[in-house]
């Protein structure tokens, strides 16, 4: 099941210079940039993630949308951070996330910047220090309610589903996907 993490952090301004390849770097154009009152979102995409990252970007990009409404922002950096888990995506699978990623919030009117993938990075960063500033956010599929679903005991037209989602284990429900604040 896709899983992807992120720890989403509002800040007064956020500044990143690419400074040394690392093995599995995407070519760049742009080797340093900055942003002013947005949120930078940490993202670690995961070896799960491949299964569907179709999914991985418009679950994630629901989720995100709904977190920036909350706190009013309409700018953020997508900034690459495997320290989040142990079983990392392959490098092309990430590559193909964030970038999606980064477009789809862009079609809903976001003002969008992405530090490169595979780079060593300096970063300077500012965060507001509101109960809202640091989140963290894994964001799962909505397994169920289809004909797929593997329960019998959860006919397709009913509102709840029997299953609890493997990761962040609260209930599916067919109105949303499931996503957790840890």
């Amino acid at each position: 099941m896709p899983e992807i993490r992120i720890v989403f952090v509002h800040v007064d301004y956020a500044r990143y210079c690419a400074r040394k390849r690392a093995k599995a770097a995407e070519p760049i154009n742009i080797k340093s940039d900055s942003m002013e009152e947005g949120v930078v979102l940490y993202c670690c995409v995961e070896k799960n993630d491949e299964d569907s990252p179709a999914s991985v970007i418009e679950n994630s990009t629901g989720e995100i949308i709904r977190r920036l409404e909350m706190i009013k922002a309409k700018r953020v950096m997508i900034y690459p951070y495997a320290h989040l888990a142990n079983d990392l995506s392959s490098p092309e699978t990430a590559i193909e996330i964030l970038t999606g990623l980064e477009n789809s919030l862009k079609d809903r009117g976001l003002e969008v910047k992405r530090a490169p993938f595979g780079w060593y990075k300096e970063l300077e960063t500012k965060s507001k220090g509101h109960p809202l500033s640091d989140l963290s956010i894994t964001v799962c599929p909505v397994v169920c309610p289809t004909t797929a679903c593997p329960t019998t005991a959860c006919p397709e037209n009913e509102q709840e589903c029997g299953m609890l989602c493997p990761f962040c284990h609260k209930q599916i429900e067919k109105k949303d996907a499931v996503s957790s604040i840890l």
